[in-house]
């Protein structure tokens, strides 16, 4: 089915700048990952364009999320990005030049975990489909800190909703690389869930290039370095909103309640996003 060729393929395959690593030392801190740079990217479907001349520019290590209307085309974004779709025009490459290839780790909407595997196994899947040593011990570390390591030998049929979809989480990170793509990823669990899911992703994705898609801002306001929203038809996309502060930022800080209300403003159109 098409997500299910959509997951394999993932698996085998505005301007944000990093600061510069110290120079002239012998055992200086290794140098940012690479950055994910989308140029003048266009799609069409027939007569119709979704989007039209889309540049991003996302620096290594930094968390940007990306807000809209349901439709308006981040879905598709997101997977030309992750080489699952290939665009009209433009191109999305990193910021060393090398492949991205190989170097993506994508979490859709869907879990898409394999009926027939345990939970355990479906962590794993990846490394299976390569022909790679499967790294239990990892596998079952991700599950403890999802929660969800007493349900390791479990089947999906077996797992809520919820659980599914940190299921899901627990094989993205379990593929350890630096570029991670995710679409709406804790859209299925409950608020408290979420939270607690929110604050494991934002620890365990420090130091890769991340690129989420949410329809929550208030999700956006914890996690995001730089907040994008795309809107209009063909759609484009605004200027970054940066979030002062580290993440996961608590629900009740004040920078964030104050950027949460500047993107309700401009998702609504109620007013300037002052």
């Amino acid at each position: 089915m098409p997500d299910d060729l959509d997951y394999r393929a993932a698996m085998s395959t505005a301007t944000l700048e990093p600061r510069p690593a110290p120079a002239g030392m012998a055992n200086a801190a290794p140098p940012p990952p690479p950055g994910l740079r989308i140029d003048r990217l266009t799609l069409r479907h027939g007569a119709r364009t979704i989007f039209r001349d889309l540049d991003l520019l996302v620096a290594g290590g930094s968390f940007v999320v990306l807000l809209g209307a349901s439709g308006v085309g981040k879905s598709s974004l997101l997977k030309i990005a992750a080489g699952l779709d290939t665009p009209t025009a433009g191109q999305v490459s990193a910021t060393d030049n090398q492949p991205l290839a190989g170097r993506i780790a994508y979490m859709g909407q869907q879990d898409l975990l394999y009926p027939w595997l345990t939970v355990l196994d479906n962590v794993m899947l990846g490394a299976r489909l390569r022909g790679e040593a499967r790294n239990r011990d990892r596998a079952l570390h991700l599950l403890d800190r999802v929660g969800l390591r007493d349900r390791a030998g479990a089947l999906p049929s077996q797992l809520s909703g919820g659980m599914r979809q940190r299921a899901a989480l627990a094989r993205t990170l379990y593929e350890d690389r630096p570029f991670v793509l995710m679409d709406e990823p804790f859209s299925a669990l409950d608020t408290l869930t979420r939270t607690r899911v929110q604050d494991l992703a934002a620890e365990l994705l420090v130091g890769r290039t991340v690129l989420m898609i949410t329809h929550d801002p208030f999700e956006a306001c914890r996690l995001g370095h730089h907040l994008v929203v795309m809107s209009g038809e063909p759609a484009t996309l605004g200027a970054p909103i940066t979030v002062s502060g580290a993440v996961p930022r608590a629900p009740d800080d004040p920078e964030l309640l104050r950027t949460q209300g500047r993107l309700m403003r401009l998702l609504t159109g109620a007013g300037p996003a002052a």
